[in-house]
C-alpha cells in the first residue's frame, strides 16, 4: 500500500467528464437521480491517497486508511458511512474485478469526497430502457452503488480508457454557529451594575470532587491562596442552599454536563460570599473527566448567566414566538438523546416537587418499555431494564393512559420499576406521537397521596411538548446505531473469514463481543449431536476476572442447546454467583458453623466474580448447516441489562460466527485426515548403517501437504545390503502422492525378493502402466549399497530418467556418478542396466529431485552446474551438514516460496583420518 497526504493542495481538474461518457450510455431510472458531475464549488483543503493490491486483505486495509484519515481530519460524524461505502467499492475492485484499487480522500469545508478507482473500465453501468436493477442487498457483490445512493449526498461514476472511478460525497451535518442566545440592546442606565474590575474565579474540580486548580481571581475573591485549597473537596468551601428532594446538590451539579446557579463560598474571613456559578464538564487529552467552575459575585451574575427566553404568559396555550418545548426543557436543549432524557426527568421532578422521576421508551412492537433515564433512583441498576406496557387490569395498569397512585404499598407491583425504592405515590403519563405510544414519563415521591389529577394534567402537558423531540432524537440514535452495526458486522465478517483455525475463531468471537456488546462472554461448543456442550472459551474486559468466571461456569450445567433463533435469558450464572458470594461472606464472618476466622484471601475474587456475572446473562445458539454447534453466552455486571439493539446485533454476529466456527471445524477435520494419510506414505525412520552416514531433507509444495510427487526411501534388504531410492512423480499434490505410495511400497517388496536393480524397476514400470488413466510418469534413482570391510561402500545404481547423482571426493572434485536411462511409466519394454561405483572414505553421494535443480528466480535457474558449485564447498562436512547446506542454498536462490516438491538424499562414507 502506498499513501500520500498533501495539505491544502487543489486537485487537478480532470475536465468536464460527467458521470459517464456519452458513448457508454447514461444510466437511467433510480440511479440517475444520484449520479452527478463533480462539484467544483468547494475548495479542497487536504487530500490523502493510497493504493491497494488485488488481494482480500486490502479491503480491511482500505477501511483502516479511510477511518484514520477522516478521524485525523475531525470528521467523526461521517466516518461510519465512509468506511461502509469504501469497503463495498474496494471489494468490487480487488475481489470481484480482480484489479488493484486507488483510494483518494479529499477534504473540504462542507465534508469529504472519496474516490475509488480500479483498472477494469469494461465493467460499466449498462444502458437500459427501464430503471436499473442494482440487485438485492443480501447479495455478496453489487451493493456498492446501491449503498452510495442510500448513504451519500452526491455520487457518480467516471470512465477513462484505463480506469473506472466511483466517487461519493459525504457532507458534514449542519451545526449551529455564531450566537446561541442574546438579549436585547439596552440603554446604558439599564445595564447591570458591577465593580470597577470584574473578577472571574476559575476553579477546576477533578473527578473525585477535589480542587485541582485555583486562579488569582479566586484567591482575591475568597482570600485563600491556591496551595491552601488545592486537593480539598469543593464541598468543604461551598455553602449550598439545598432542600432534600427538591433541587440539585453540589455533588450532582459537578457531575452534570452543564449547570448554572447561585450558591455561597465560605471565604477565609469566615463569611459566606454569595456567588453565581457556571459549571462545565470537560475531559483532558487522556480522557480524564473534570469540571471547570466559573464564579462571579452574585450581583454580577449577568457576566455568566445565560440569557433566558421569557416564559409564555399562558403555558397552556403558549404565546407567539415561544417554543413550549424550550419552556419546559430549557435553552439550549441537549443535542443528544441521553442528555435530553436526563434533562427531561430532572425538569419533571422539579416541576412536581418529587423525590424521583423516570422516563421509559417503548420497543418497536410497543409491548415493553425500556428504562432510559431516571433521577433519584439507582439508575445504574435500572438502566435498560424492561417492564410490560400492560402491567395489570384497568387504566391504572396500562402505560397508555395517565395514572395516579396514592400509595404503592396498597397495590404492590403496580409500577415494577419502583419496587424496593421506598416510593409511595407516583404519577405516570404516556408519551405519544400521532396516537402511537413512544414512551412513559413518571414522577414519584416518598410520601403517600402527594399527587392528584391536577399534577397528572401538568405532567401530561409537558409530556406532549417533548414527545416529538424525544422520538426524533430516538430515531436519530437508532439510525446511528444501525449504521455503526453495519460497519461492525462488515469488519467482523472480514476477520472471521480470515482464519480457518478453530481456536483463533473462538478467540475472535469473544474479542469482538467484549466489550463492544457485553462485559463478558463464554463460548460453548458441541462436538457431536450426542455430546454435551463444552466450555471452550471465556473472556472478560478485566483479565483478572477470567479465571473466576471460568471456575464459576464450570460448576454450572451448560445451557440447553436449543436451536430457536434469538437471545434467551439464562439465570443460572447470576444465581450461582450470588450463592457463592453469600457463602464466602458467611464463612468470613464465622457464620457457617466453623470457628471464627479472619477474611480469607479468596473472598475478594469471589465477590468480584459475583459482581461481574450478577447482571443479565443471555444465550444465543450457534447454528450452522441446520445443527447447533455451540452457544454464545453474553453477560453484564450486577443489575445491568442488554438493550434490544445490542441483542439483535449479537444475533447477527452469532450467525456469522457459527458458520466460521463450523468451517474451521470441517477444515481441521479434513486436514487431520489428509495429514494422517500423507504420513502413512512417508517411510519410517532411516536405518542406522554401520560405516555410512545417511541424511534426508524433504519439502512438499503446497499448504497442508506433507507428501507430494517426490519421495525417498532407505531400507535394509538382506545380508548387510541396503536399498535406497529417490524419485519424482509427474505433478504435485494428492494425485501424485498416490503414485508415490505405489512406487515406494512396490520397491521394497520387489527388492526383498532378491531381484536385481534393473529387474525391480522394470516390474515397477509394469505396475505403473497397469494403473491406466491414473498412471503418471516417474523418474527414479534406485540403488543397492553394501558397506565394505576396508571402510568403503559399494553401490549398484540405476538412474531411470532422474537427475544424475553427484559424487563429491575428498579433494573437492564433483562428478556425475551414473548415466541417464529412460524414465518409468512411458513405454512397456524397458532395457535398463545398473552401474557399480565405490565410495571411498570421505566421499559423498548427493541425490536430489528436479525441484532442487529447477529452482528459479526470474530467468535464472540453479541447474546442475549451480548444484555442483554448492557441493564443492561441502568437503569434510557430515552428511547432515551437506544436506542442510544444499537446502539453504536452494532457499536463498529465490525469494518466492518453492513451487515444486524437493527431496535431498546425502550419503557419506566417513573418512578414516578426519572422523
Amino acid at each position: 500500500m502506498t499513501t500520500g497526504l498533501i495539505p491544502g493542495e487543489q486537485p487537478p481538474d480532470p475536465g468536464p467528464t460527467g458521470s459517464l461518457p456519452q458513448q457508454r450510455g447514461e444510466p437511467v431510472g433510480h440511479a440517475a437521480q444520484h449520479v452527478e458531475n463533480r462539484s467544483r464549488s468547494s475548495v479542497i483543503t487536504a487530500r490523502a491517497a493510497a493504493s491497494f493490491e488485488p488481494v482480500g486483505r486490502s479491503v480491511a486495509s482500505a477501511r483502516s486508511f479511510v477511518r484514520d484519515t477522516l478521524q485525523g481530519w475531525g470528521f467523526a460524524d461521517i466516518v461510519d458511512d465512509a468506511v461502509v461505502l469504501t469497503s463495498e467499492l474496494v471489494t468490487n475492485a480487488v475481489v470481484h474485478a480482480g484489479t488493484s484499487a486507488d483510494v483518494l480522500c479529499l477534504r473540504s469545508d462542507e465534508g469529504a469526497r472519496i474516490e475509488v478507482a480500479d483498472r477494469y473500465p469494461e465493467r460499466e453501468i449498462p444502458l437500459q430502457a427501464t430503471a436499473i436493477n442494482m440487485g438485492s442487498p443480501d447479495r455478496e457483490g453489487g451493493r456498492g452503488l446501491q449503498l452510495c445512493a442510500a448513504l451519500a449526498g452526491r455520487w457518480g461514476v467516471e470512465y477513462t480508457p484505463t480506469h473506472k472511478t466511483v466517487w461519493f460525497q459525504l457532507d458534514l451535518p449542519a451545526r449551529a454557529v455564531g450566537t446561541r442566545a442574546a438579549g436585547p440592546a439596552l440603554p446604558s442606565e439599564l445595564l447591570p451594575l458591577a465593580d470597577g474590575r470584574v473578577r472571574v474565579a476559575v476553579i477546576q474540580i477533578d473527578r473525585t470532587g477535589h480542587i485541582s486548580a485555583w486562579n488569582e481571581d479566586a484567591e482575591e475573591l475568597f482570600g485563600y491562596p491556591a496551595e491552601q485549597v488545592t486537593g480539598k473537596p469543593l464541598t468543604d468551601l461551598a455553602a449550598w442552599p439545598h432542600t432534600p428532594g427538591t433541587s440539585t446538590g453540589i455533588a450532582e451539579a459537578l457531575r452534570l454536563s452543564r449547570w448554572e446557579g447561585s450558591y455561597g463560598i465560605r471565604a477565609a474571613s469566615g463569611r459566606v460570599a454569595p456567588v453565581y456559578a457556571s459549571h462545565l464538564r470537560v475531559r483532558d487529552t487522556g480522557g480524564e473527566p473534570s469540571t471547570v467552575c466559573l464564579l462571579v459575585r452574585d450581583h454580577e451574575r449577568a457576566v455568566l448567566q445565560t440569557p433566558l427566553r421569557g416564559p409564555a404568559s399562558d403555558t397552556s396555550t403558549g404565546s407567539e414566538g415561544t417554543d413550549p418545548f424550550e419552556v419546559f426543557i430549557g435553552y439550549p436543549a441537549p443535542d443528544d438523546l441521553d442528555g435530553l432524557l436526563q434533562r427531561t426527568v430532572e425538569r419533571a421532578r422539579d416541576m412536581l416537587d418529587g423525590d424521583s422521576a423516570f422516563l421509559l421508551l417503548a420497543t418497536d412492537d410497543e409491548t415493553e418499555l425500556e428504562v432510559r433515564a431516571s433521577t433519584g433512583l439507582p439508575s445504574a441498576r435500572q438502566r435498560f431494564a424492561r417492564v410490560p406496557v400492560e402491567a395489570g387490569p384497568g387504566r391504572y395498569g396500562s402505560a397508555r393512559m395517565p395514572a395516579v397512585h396514592d400509595d404503592l404499598t396498597a397495590v404492590p407491583g403496580a409500577v415494577p420499576l419502583l419496587n424496593g425504592t421506598g416510593m409511595r405515590s407516583v404519577v405516570t403519563v404516556p408519551l405519544k406521537v400521532e396516537g402511537r405510544l413512544t414512551g412513559s414519563l413518571g414522577v414519584a415521591a416518598e410520601a403517600p397521596a402527594r399527587y392528584s389529577n391536577e399534577e397528572a394534567l401538568r405532567l401530561q402537558f409537558a409530556a406532549d411538548r417533548i414527545a416529538l423531540a424525544v422520538e426524533s432524537a430516538r430515531l436519530g440514535e437508532l439510525e446511528r446505531l444501525r449504521r455503526g452495526s453495519l460497519n461492525f458486522l462488515v469488519e467482523a465478517s472480514d476477520l472471521l473469514a480470515g482464519t480457518l483455525d478453530r481456536d483463533q475463531t473462538l478467540a475472535l468471537m469473544a474479542q469482538m463481543t467484549v466489550p463492544t456488546l457485553a462485559t463478558w462472554c463464554a463460548v460453548y461448543t458441541i462436538a457431536h449431536q450426542a455430546s454435551e456442550p463444552y466450555l471452550s472459551y471465556v473472556l472478560h474486559e478485566d483479565e483478572e476476572l477470567i479465571d473466576g468466571i471460568k471456575s464459576l461456569l464450570s460448576k454450572i450445567a451448560p445451557p440447553d442447546p436449543v436451536p430457536t433463533p434469538g437471545a434467551r435469558v439464562w439465570s443460572a450464572p447470576g444465581e450461582m454467583a450470588h450463592q457463592a458470594a453469600l457463602r464466602s461472606s458467611m464463612r468470613s464472618l464465622g457464620l457457617s458453623g466453623s470457628p471464627t476466622r479472619q477474611v480469607t484471601p479468596g473472598i475478594g475474587p469471589t465477590l468480584a466474580t459475583a459482581s461481574a456475572v450478577g447482571g443479565e446473562t443471555v444465550v444465543l445458539p450457534l447454528v450452522a448447516r441446520n445443527r447447533v454447534i455451540g452457544m454464545l453466552t453474553l453477560g453484564k455486571p450486577t443489575d445491568e441489562h442488554f438493550r434490544q439493539e445490542i441483542l439483535e446485533l449479537a444475533e447477527d454476529l452469532s450467525r456469522r460466527a457459527a458458520l466460521a466456527l463450523d468451517n474451521a471445524r470441517l477444515y481441521s477435520e479434513r486436514t487431520a485426515i489428509s495429514q494422517a494419510l500423507q504420513r502413512s506414505l512417508l517411510p519410517p525412520e532411516l536405518p542406522v548403517i554401520d560405516g555410512v552416514e545417511v541424511e534426508v531433507i524433504y519439502r512438499a509444495a503446497g499448504e497442508g501437504n506433507e507428501v507430494g510427487g517426490d519421495f525417498y526411501d532407505v531400507f535394509p534388504i538382506r545380508d548387510g545390503a541396503y536399498g535406497f531410492a529417490i524419485g519424482d512423480v509427474c505433478g504435485t499434490g494428492p494425485n501424485a502422492a498416490a503414485v508415490t505410495g505405489l512406487a515406494r511400497h512396490a520397491l521394497r517388496l520387489l527388492a526383498r525378493e532378491g531381484l536385481s536393480g534393473p529387474t525391480v524397476l522394470e516390474r515397477l514400470n509394469s505396475a505403473i502402466l497397469d494403473e491406466g488413466a491414473r498412471s503418471r510418469f516417474l523418474t527414479l534413482l534406485y540403488g543397492e549399497m553394501r558397506p565394505q570391510e576396508d571402510g568403503s561402500a559399494e553401490l549398484k545404481v540405476v538412474c531411470a530418467g532422474h537427475p544424475l547423482p553427484l559424487r563429491l571426493r575428498q579433494d573437492g572434485s564433483v562428478e556425475p556418478a551414473a548415466e541417464p536411462q529412460p524414465l518409468l511409466g512411458v513405454i512397456e519394454d524397458l532395457e535398463l542396466y545398473e552401474q557399480t561405483i565405490t565410495l571411498d572414505p570421505g566421499d559423498v553421494l548427493l541425490c536430489v529431485t528436479d525441484g532442487v535443480t529447477e529452482r528459479r528466480e526470474g530467468a535464472r535457474m540453479l541447474g546442475d552446474d549451480g548444484l555442483a558449485d554448492v557441493l564443492t564447498t561441502c568437503t569434510g562436512l557430515t552428511a547432515g551438514a551437506v544436506a542442510a547446506r544444499i537446502m539453504r542454498a536452494v532457499e536463498r536462490f529465490a525469494s518466492d516460496a518453492p513451487s515444486d516438491d524437493m527431496a535431498i538424499l546425502a550419503m557419506r562414507v566417513p573418512g578414516l583420518a578426519n572422523d
